[in-house]
Protein backbone atom coordinates (compact mmCIF):
# COMPACT_ATOMS: atom_id res chain seq x y z
CA UNK A 1 0.00 0.00 0.00
CA UNK A 2 1.24 3.35 -0.78
CA UNK A 3 1.65 6.05 1.92
CA UNK A 4 -1.66 7.78 0.77
CA UNK A 5 -3.35 4.69 0.91
CA UNK A 6 -2.95 3.80 4.23
CA UNK A 7 -4.00 7.20 5.18
CA UNK A 8 -7.63 6.71 3.32
CA UNK A 9 -7.73 3.23 5.09
CA UNK A 10 -7.16 5.09 8.72
CA UNK A 11 -9.98 7.54 7.75
CA UNK A 12 -12.40 4.34 6.98
CA UNK A 13 -11.54 3.10 10.13
CA UNK A 14 -12.00 6.13 12.38
CA UNK A 15 -14.93 7.18 10.73
CA UNK A 16 -16.33 3.33 12.34
CA UNK A 17 -14.42 4.02 15.74
CA UNK A 18 -16.38 7.92 16.09
CA UNK A 19 -19.53 6.66 14.58
CA UNK A 20 -19.17 4.36 18.12
CA UNK A 21 -17.67 1.01 17.00
CA UNK A 22 -15.06 -0.54 19.41
CA UNK A 23 -11.48 0.26 18.15
CA UNK A 24 -10.20 -3.41 18.17
CA UNK A 25 -12.98 -4.81 16.20
CA UNK A 26 -12.73 -2.15 13.63
CA UNK A 27 -9.10 -2.82 13.18
CA UNK A 28 -9.58 -6.60 13.27
CA UNK A 29 -12.47 -6.24 10.73
CA UNK A 30 -10.41 -4.53 8.28
CA UNK A 31 -7.17 -6.71 8.28
CA UNK A 32 -9.66 -9.72 7.57
CA UNK A 33 -11.09 -7.91 4.82
CA UNK A 34 -8.06 -6.56 3.72
CA UNK A 35 -6.00 -9.38 2.63
CA UNK A 36 -4.01 -7.41 -0.20
CA UNK A 37 -2.32 -5.45 3.09
CA UNK A 38 0.89 -6.33 4.00
CA UNK A 39 2.46 -6.63 8.57
CA UNK A 40 3.96 -3.22 7.87
CA UNK A 41 0.51 -1.77 6.39
CA UNK A 42 -1.36 -3.02 8.87
CA UNK A 43 1.10 -2.42 11.59
CA UNK A 44 1.26 1.62 10.03
CA UNK A 45 -2.32 1.80 10.00
CA UNK A 46 -2.73 1.16 13.54
CA UNK A 47 -0.18 3.62 14.53
CA UNK A 48 -2.43 6.09 12.31
CA UNK A 49 -5.62 4.98 13.75
CA UNK A 50 -4.35 5.42 17.48
CA UNK A 51 -1.98 8.54 17.07
CA UNK A 52 -5.35 10.04 16.11
CA UNK A 53 -7.56 9.19 18.98
CA UNK A 54 -4.71 10.23 21.23
CA UNK A 55 -4.44 13.60 19.82
CA UNK A 56 -8.03 13.79 18.71
CA UNK A 57 -8.88 17.18 19.81
CA UNK A 58 -5.55 18.86 18.52
CA UNK A 59 -6.13 17.12 15.16
CA UNK A 60 -9.68 18.05 14.39
CA UNK A 61 -8.56 21.72 14.99
CA UNK A 62 -5.43 21.53 12.84
CA UNK A 63 -7.58 19.10 9.58
CA UNK A 64 -10.71 21.78 9.95
CA UNK A 65 -13.34 18.79 11.88
CA UNK A 66 -13.33 15.89 13.74
CA UNK A 67 -13.83 13.49 11.22
CA UNK A 68 -11.71 10.67 10.12
CA UNK A 69 -10.31 12.83 7.23
CA UNK A 70 -9.97 15.81 9.48
CA UNK A 71 -8.38 13.84 12.02
CA UNK A 72 -5.85 12.43 9.30
CA UNK A 73 -5.60 16.09 7.90
CA UNK A 74 -4.68 17.53 11.35
CA UNK A 75 -1.80 14.48 12.24
CA UNK A 76 0.33 15.16 8.91
CA UNK A 77 0.24 18.42 9.69
CA UNK A 78 1.38 18.17 13.26
CA UNK A 79 3.45 15.49 12.17
CA UNK A 80 5.07 18.94 9.87
CA UNK A 81 4.10 17.04 6.40
CA UNK A 82 1.54 18.81 4.12
CA UNK A 83 -1.49 16.77 3.53
CA UNK A 84 -1.94 18.16 -0.09
CA UNK A 85 0.92 15.45 -0.68
CA UNK A 86 -1.23 12.23 0.45
CA UNK A 87 -4.65 13.54 -0.33
CA UNK A 88 -4.12 13.97 -4.03
CA UNK A 89 -7.25 11.84 -5.59
CA UNK A 90 -5.68 9.65 -7.15
CA UNK A 91 -6.41 6.01 -7.19
CA UNK A 92 -6.77 4.62 -3.40
CA UNK A 93 -5.38 8.19 -1.79
CA UNK A 94 -8.14 10.72 -0.67
CA UNK A 95 -9.94 13.39 -2.50
CA UNK A 96 -8.02 16.16 -3.11
CA UNK A 97 -7.98 19.01 0.56
CA UNK A 98 -11.48 21.19 0.24
CA UNK A 99 -10.97 25.36 0.58
CA UNK A 100 -12.53 24.53 4.40
CA UNK A 101 -10.05 22.10 5.60
CA UNK A 102 -7.63 24.80 6.87
CA UNK A 103 -6.33 24.50 10.58
CA UNK A 104 -7.58 26.85 12.83
CA UNK A 105 -5.92 27.76 16.38
CA UNK A 106 -6.78 26.06 20.09
CA UNK A 107 -10.01 27.31 21.49
CA UNK A 108 -8.75 26.44 24.52
CA UNK A 109 -5.75 24.49 26.94
CA UNK A 110 -8.26 21.31 26.91
CA UNK A 111 -8.32 21.13 23.23
CA UNK A 112 -4.47 21.54 22.62
CA UNK A 113 -3.30 18.53 25.53
CA UNK A 114 -6.66 16.77 24.11
CA UNK A 115 -8.87 16.05 27.28
CA UNK A 116 -12.29 16.58 27.57
CA UNK A 117 -13.36 20.19 28.69
CA UNK A 118 -15.06 19.05 31.73
CA UNK A 119 -11.78 17.12 32.97
CA UNK A 120 -9.23 19.60 32.55
CA UNK A 121 -10.01 21.72 35.62
CA UNK A 122 -9.51 18.33 37.73
CA UNK A 123 -6.16 16.70 35.89
CA UNK A 124 -4.88 20.39 36.77
CA UNK A 125 -5.73 20.21 40.11
CA UNK A 126 -4.84 16.26 40.55
CA UNK A 127 -1.21 17.24 39.08
CA UNK A 128 -0.15 20.79 39.68
CA UNK A 129 2.37 21.37 37.57
CA UNK A 130 3.34 18.32 35.80
CA UNK A 131 -0.66 18.63 34.10
CA UNK A 132 1.12 19.98 30.99
CA UNK A 133 3.88 17.49 30.80
CA UNK A 134 1.78 14.25 31.55
CA UNK A 135 -0.67 15.52 29.12
CA UNK A 136 1.60 16.12 26.37
CA UNK A 137 3.03 12.54 27.76
CA UNK A 138 -0.49 11.24 26.62
CA UNK A 139 0.28 12.33 23.53
CA UNK A 140 2.40 9.98 22.61
CA UNK A 141 2.52 6.17 22.40
CA UNK A 142 3.60 4.13 25.25
CA UNK A 143 7.27 2.35 25.78
CA UNK A 144 6.63 -1.33 25.55
CA UNK A 145 7.75 -3.10 29.19
CA UNK A 146 8.53 -6.82 29.96
CA UNK A 147 8.67 -7.82 33.68
CA UNK A 148 11.72 -10.82 33.70
CA UNK A 149 10.19 -13.38 35.67
CA UNK A 150 12.60 -14.09 38.82
CA UNK A 151 11.16 -18.03 39.02
CA UNK A 152 13.09 -18.78 35.45
CA UNK A 153 15.59 -16.16 34.72
CA UNK A 154 16.98 -12.67 35.65
CA UNK A 155 17.62 -9.73 33.95
CA UNK A 156 20.61 -10.05 32.15
CA UNK A 157 19.35 -13.97 30.48
CA UNK A 158 16.37 -11.81 29.76
CA UNK A 159 17.73 -9.94 27.56
CA UNK A 160 20.31 -12.35 26.09
CA UNK A 161 17.41 -14.46 25.34
CA UNK A 162 14.96 -11.39 23.49
CA UNK A 163 17.88 -10.98 21.69
CA UNK A 164 18.19 -14.02 19.81
CA UNK A 165 14.68 -13.34 18.36
CA UNK A 166 15.52 -9.81 17.34
CA UNK A 167 14.08 -8.08 20.52
CA UNK A 168 16.10 -4.96 21.89
CA UNK A 169 15.44 -4.29 25.67
CA UNK A 170 17.26 -2.68 28.47
CA UNK A 171 16.47 -1.95 32.45
CA UNK A 172 14.37 0.57 33.47
CA UNK A 173 15.20 2.42 36.41
CA UNK A 174 11.18 2.23 37.57
CA UNK A 175 11.23 -1.00 38.56
CA UNK A 176 14.18 -3.67 39.11
CA UNK A 177 11.90 -6.41 37.27
CA UNK A 178 11.18 -3.94 34.31
CA UNK A 179 12.72 -4.08 31.01
CA UNK A 180 11.97 -1.47 28.55
CA UNK A 181 11.66 -2.37 25.05
CA UNK A 182 13.62 -0.13 22.38
CA UNK A 183 12.92 -2.61 18.87
CA UNK A 184 11.24 -5.52 17.81
CA UNK A 185 8.24 -4.75 20.53
CA UNK A 186 5.93 -6.75 17.67
CA UNK A 187 7.66 -9.59 17.54
CA UNK A 188 7.45 -10.33 21.35
CA UNK A 189 4.45 -13.14 20.93
CA UNK A 190 5.88 -15.19 18.98
CA UNK A 191 9.45 -14.89 20.82
CA UNK A 192 10.68 -17.79 22.76
CA UNK A 193 11.69 -15.80 25.66
CA UNK A 194 7.82 -14.99 25.69
CA UNK A 195 6.44 -18.40 24.83
CA UNK A 196 9.02 -20.43 27.66
CA UNK A 197 8.01 -18.24 30.25
CA UNK A 198 10.65 -16.03 30.83
CA UNK A 199 9.35 -12.60 30.13
CA UNK A 200 5.75 -11.07 30.47
CA UNK A 201 4.61 -7.82 29.28
CA UNK A 202 3.41 -5.75 32.06
CA UNK A 203 3.83 -2.02 32.71
CA UNK A 204 6.86 -0.78 34.74
CA UNK A 205 4.72 1.17 36.88
CA UNK A 206 2.60 -1.93 37.60
CA UNK A 207 5.40 -3.86 38.09
CA UNK A 208 6.62 -1.11 41.09
CA UNK A 209 3.04 -1.66 42.51
CA UNK A 210 3.88 -5.08 43.45
CA UNK A 211 7.80 -4.38 44.21
CA UNK A 212 6.44 -1.74 46.57
CA UNK A 213 4.56 -4.62 48.73
CA UNK A 214 7.88 -5.72 50.30
CA UNK A 215 6.76 -9.40 50.20
CA UNK A 216 8.63 -12.14 52.15
CA UNK A 217 8.18 -16.05 52.23
CA UNK A 218 5.49 -17.42 54.14
CA UNK A 219 3.14 -14.62 53.43
CA UNK A 220 -0.38 -15.38 51.81
CA UNK A 221 -1.16 -12.39 49.22
CA UNK A 222 -4.70 -11.96 47.54
CA UNK A 223 -5.07 -10.07 44.37
CA UNK A 224 -8.78 -8.93 44.75
CA UNK A 225 -9.07 -7.41 41.24
CA UNK A 226 -7.03 -9.78 39.57
CA UNK A 227 -8.13 -9.53 35.90
CA UNK A 228 -5.64 -11.25 33.39
CA UNK A 229 -3.43 -11.85 36.02
CA UNK A 230 -0.51 -9.65 35.39
CA UNK A 231 0.03 -8.70 38.96
CA UNK A 232 -0.93 -12.06 40.74
CA UNK A 233 1.83 -13.24 38.50
CA UNK A 234 4.24 -10.68 39.15
CA UNK A 235 3.55 -11.58 43.23
CA UNK A 236 3.99 -15.31 42.39
CA UNK A 237 7.25 -14.50 41.22
CA UNK A 238 8.42 -13.83 44.67
CA UNK A 239 9.12 -17.60 46.04
CA UNK A 240 7.47 -19.09 48.96
CA UNK A 241 4.59 -15.83 48.98
CA UNK A 242 1.10 -18.05 48.65
CA UNK A 243 -1.03 -16.38 46.23
CA UNK A 244 -4.48 -16.00 45.51
CA UNK A 245 -6.39 -14.61 42.96
CA UNK A 246 -10.42 -13.17 42.86
CA UNK A 247 -12.35 -11.03 40.46
CA UNK A 248 -15.97 -10.21 40.84
CA UNK A 249 -16.26 -10.99 36.93
CA UNK A 250 -14.02 -14.84 36.92
CA UNK A 251 -14.38 -14.49 33.29
CA UNK A 252 -11.74 -11.84 33.13
CA UNK A 253 -9.71 -14.57 34.83
CA UNK A 254 -9.17 -17.27 32.41
CA UNK A 255 -6.23 -16.68 31.47
CA UNK A 256 -4.32 -17.00 34.41
CA UNK A 257 -3.78 -20.92 34.43
CA UNK A 258 -2.50 -20.76 31.07
CA UNK A 259 -0.08 -17.44 32.07
CA UNK A 260 0.51 -19.31 35.60
CA UNK A 261 1.74 -22.52 33.70
CA UNK A 262 4.00 -20.79 31.09
CA UNK A 263 5.66 -18.64 34.21
CA UNK A 264 5.95 -21.62 36.27
CA UNK A 265 3.73 -20.03 38.64
CA UNK A 266 1.07 -20.79 41.45
CA UNK A 267 -1.83 -19.17 41.82
CA UNK A 268 -5.49 -20.05 43.20
CA UNK A 269 -8.78 -18.85 42.12
CA UNK A 270 -11.08 -18.06 44.07
CA UNK A 271 -14.27 -17.10 44.04
CA UNK A 272 -16.77 -14.31 46.03
CA UNK A 273 -18.10 -17.26 48.16
CA UNK A 274 -14.61 -18.86 48.72
CA UNK A 275 -12.88 -15.77 49.97
CA UNK A 276 -13.80 -15.77 53.39
CA UNK A 277 -12.53 -19.73 53.68
CA UNK A 278 -9.12 -18.70 52.88
CA UNK A 279 -8.73 -15.70 54.84
CA UNK A 280 -7.80 -13.60 56.64
CA UNK A 281 -4.49 -13.02 54.31
CA UNK A 282 -1.33 -11.03 55.15
CA UNK A 283 -1.60 -8.69 52.26
CA UNK A 284 -5.10 -7.80 50.40
CA UNK A 285 -3.63 -6.23 47.02
CA UNK A 286 -6.98 -4.08 45.48
CA UNK A 287 -5.72 -2.67 42.06
CA UNK A 288 -9.43 -0.89 41.54
CA UNK A 289 -11.24 -0.43 38.68
CA UNK A 290 -10.98 3.12 37.58
CA UNK A 291 -10.78 5.93 35.10
CA UNK A 292 -7.70 3.94 33.06
CA UNK A 293 -6.29 8.12 32.60
CA UNK A 294 -3.10 6.67 33.51
CA UNK A 295 -3.03 4.14 30.79
CA UNK A 296 -4.58 6.24 28.25
CA UNK A 297 -2.00 6.18 25.98
CA UNK A 298 -2.87 2.64 25.25
CA UNK A 299 -6.39 2.67 24.91
CA UNK A 300 -6.84 6.15 24.07
CA UNK A 301 -10.71 5.58 23.80
CA UNK A 302 -11.37 5.40 26.89
CA UNK A 303 -10.10 9.37 27.61
CA UNK A 304 -13.49 10.33 25.28
CA UNK A 305 -15.77 7.29 26.84
CA UNK A 306 -15.58 9.08 30.37
CA UNK A 307 -18.02 11.47 31.84
CA UNK A 308 -17.98 13.04 35.07
CA UNK A 309 -20.70 10.96 36.05
CA UNK A 310 -18.80 7.69 35.21
CA UNK A 311 -15.60 9.01 37.28
CA UNK A 312 -18.42 9.74 40.36
CA UNK A 313 -19.69 6.33 39.69
CA UNK A 314 -16.40 4.70 40.11
CA UNK A 315 -15.18 6.37 43.04
CA UNK A 316 -18.37 4.95 44.69
CA UNK A 317 -16.96 1.62 43.60
CA UNK A 318 -13.60 2.11 44.96
CA UNK A 319 -15.07 3.32 48.44
CA UNK A 320 -16.99 0.21 48.17
CA UNK A 321 -13.98 -2.33 47.78
CA UNK A 322 -12.27 -0.78 50.00
CA UNK A 323 -14.91 -1.32 52.74
CA UNK A 324 -15.88 -4.65 51.45
CA UNK A 325 -12.07 -6.08 52.13
CA UNK A 326 -11.55 -5.04 55.25
CA UNK A 327 -12.45 -8.26 56.80
CA UNK A 328 -10.07 -10.19 54.86
CA UNK A 329 -6.79 -8.72 55.85
CA UNK A 330 -5.54 -10.32 59.65
CA UNK A 331 -4.40 -7.81 62.19
CA UNK A 332 -1.31 -6.26 61.46
CA UNK A 333 -1.59 -7.10 57.58
CA UNK A 334 -1.91 -4.73 54.67
CA UNK A 335 -4.29 -3.75 52.45
CA UNK A 336 -2.75 -2.14 49.32
CA UNK A 337 -4.66 -0.12 47.35
CA UNK A 338 -4.05 0.87 43.29
CA UNK A 339 -5.43 2.31 40.54
CA UNK A 340 -4.25 2.93 36.65
CA UNK A 341 -5.17 6.53 37.33
CA UNK A 342 -3.76 10.36 37.65
CA UNK A 343 -6.80 12.19 38.97
CA UNK A 344 -6.88 12.64 42.30
CA UNK A 345 -10.56 11.78 42.98
CA UNK A 346 -9.71 8.11 42.48
CA UNK A 347 -6.40 7.85 44.26
CA UNK A 348 -6.04 10.29 47.40
CA UNK A 349 -9.87 11.49 48.01
CA UNK A 350 -10.54 7.63 48.15
CA UNK A 351 -8.06 6.97 50.80
CA UNK A 352 -8.51 10.11 52.83
CA UNK A 353 -11.82 9.40 53.06
CA UNK A 354 -11.54 5.86 53.88
CA UNK A 355 -9.13 7.09 56.72
CA UNK A 356 -11.70 9.21 57.86
CA UNK A 357 -14.76 6.89 57.94
CA UNK A 358 -12.52 3.75 58.96
CA UNK A 359 -11.03 4.38 62.89
CA UNK A 360 -8.02 1.60 63.56
CA UNK A 361 -7.09 2.06 60.30
CA UNK A 362 -3.58 4.12 58.98
CA UNK A 363 -1.74 4.61 55.95
CA UNK A 364 2.03 3.66 55.76
CA UNK A 365 3.34 4.23 52.51
CA UNK A 366 1.70 6.34 49.20
CA UNK A 367 3.08 6.62 45.70
CA UNK A 368 2.56 8.11 42.61
CA UNK A 369 4.36 7.05 39.03
CA UNK A 370 3.77 9.92 36.23
CA UNK A 371 3.54 9.12 33.04
CA UNK A 372 6.50 11.51 32.08
CA UNK A 373 8.69 8.85 33.58
CA UNK A 374 8.06 6.83 30.47
CA UNK A 375 5.53 4.08 32.41
CA UNK A 376 1.74 4.65 32.78
CA UNK A 377 -0.07 6.49 35.68
CA UNK A 378 -0.48 4.69 38.63
CA UNK A 379 -1.32 4.97 42.17
CA UNK A 380 -1.09 3.13 45.75
CA UNK A 381 -1.48 3.14 49.03
CA UNK A 382 -0.63 1.05 51.81
CA UNK A 383 -2.99 0.61 54.66
CA UNK A 384 -3.09 -1.16 58.04
CA UNK A 385 -4.88 -1.86 61.23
Amino acid sequence: MTPAARVQASIEILDQILAGAPVEKVLTGWARRSRFAGSKDRAAIRDHVFDALRCKRSFAALGGSGTGRGLMIGAIRASGEDPVEFFTGDRHAPEALQNDEVSRDFTSDAERYDLPDWLWPRFVASLNDAAVPCALAMQERAPVFLRVNLLKTDATRAIDALATDGISARPTPICETGLEVTEGARRIAQSQAYAQGLVELQDAASQAVVAALDLRPGMRVLDYCAGGGGKSLAIAANKGVEVYAHDVNARRMKDIPARAERAGARITILNSAELAGHGPFDVVLADAPCSGSGSWRRAPAGKWALTEERLQELTVIQADILADITPLVQAGGMLAYATCSVLADENDAVVDRFLTKHAGWRETFRQAWQVTRGSDGFFTSHLTR
